[in-house]
């Protein structure tokens, strides 16, 4: 069982910075995706960014390229997700997911594997 614990969220200015981390435990992949989701209250869950296990390819909601960048961390299993810029709408519980479909993936129902998530609130 592929277990996920995500750190690093908290109460922050609008234009400062925020590095969330997701460390994962368990039998682990070889090409699989990880992937970071948002849900604000009374929001549908959002996807924020996705990366390769194994050869580190990223893609972004269109609304997160230039501010967020998501990053991995083999040696460490662990899934980065660095926040610039923060404003109050990015508001949220982000979650950091596993897939074990290979490649990436944007859509939650794809993911097999959700840690508890991690609350960031950004104060105007």
């Amino acid at each position: 069982q592929v277990q996920l614990v995500e750190s690093g969220g908290g109460l922050v200015r609008a234009g400062d910075p925020l590095r969330l981390s997701c460390a994962a435990s368990g039998p682990m992949f070889v090409n699989n995706a990880m992937g970071w989701f948002r849900q604000a209250r009374g929001s549908e869950r959002e996807f924020v960014a996705t990366i390769n296990w194994s050869c580190g390819f990223t893609y972004y909601a269109d609304s997160m390229k230039g501010r967020f960048t998501i990053s991995r961390d083999n040696s460490k299993n662990t899934v980065s997700l660095q926040m610039n810029n923060l404003k109050p709408e990015d508001t949220s519980v982000y979650y950091c997911a596993a897939s074990r479909l290979s490649g990436t993936t944007q859509y939650p129902h794809e993911y097999d594997y959700w840690g508890q998530g991690t609350q960031v609130t950004v104060s105007s």
